[in-house]
């Protein structure tokens, strides 16, 4: 996000998985001002065939990225389970969902999910009903369904990445939550 510091980005975040994959895009102007444009899932269940889930996600991360246009694309990276199996196939979908984006030119940035979770709430281990909540403050919204937990997770990798970059476009050595909050009291309310 190296842009001149009133220039519109878009910002298209994603949680990758390989039974539903959500996603979010946000419109931002400047430091302060960002609106949600969407947010949603991608359902896979329907699709008995990993391979098939795999060049579903490909075709629609394609297709959110023409529709939407996003300058950056921000995606949850997996954690790492006991389930080498469960890791491996989405460690796939994660991979797909990323070439979709590149195969546009769009670059990414991979989150984990305690450092999304840190940006929106400011704790690491938040509930993801603690994170939509925080969202609905954010985007001053209550027009998103809270109880698609995929969507608002694919929605809070979008928010972190343009609270990520507005921390280290402000140059004060923002190097934590704590910073955050001390550089920006106008956000927490």
């Amino acid at each position: 996000m190296g842009a001149s510091k009133n220039a519109e980005r878009v910002i298209l975040g994603i949680d990758p998985g390989t039974t539903i994959m959500g996603y979010g895009v946000i419109k931002t102007c400047g430091k302060d001002n960002v609106e949600l444009v969407v947010l949603g899932v991608i359902d896979l269940k329907k699709y008995g065939d990993h391979y098939l889930k795999l060049k579903t996600i490909y075709e629609r991360v394609q297709h959110l990225v023409d529709e939407y246009l996003p300058d950056d694309v921000a995606i949850e990276a997996p954690f790492f389970g006991k389930n080498v199996q469960s890791m491996l196939k989405l460690g796939r979908a994660q991979g797909v969902a990323m070439a979709a984006a590149l195969s546009r030119s769009v670059p990414i940035f991979e989150y984990a999910p305690r450092k999304i979770k840190l940006a929106i709430t400011g704790q690491g281990n938040a509930s993801k009903e603690q994170v939509a909540m925080m969202l609905q403050s954010i985007l001053k919204t209550k027009s998103f369904d809270t109880s698609t937990p995929d969507a608002t997770d694919g929605l809070a990798a979008a928010v972190c990445h343009f609270y990520q970059n507005r921390i280290s476009a402000k140059g004060k050595n923002a190097t934590s939550w704590s910073d955050y909050v001390r550089n920006n009291p106008e956000r927490i309310k």
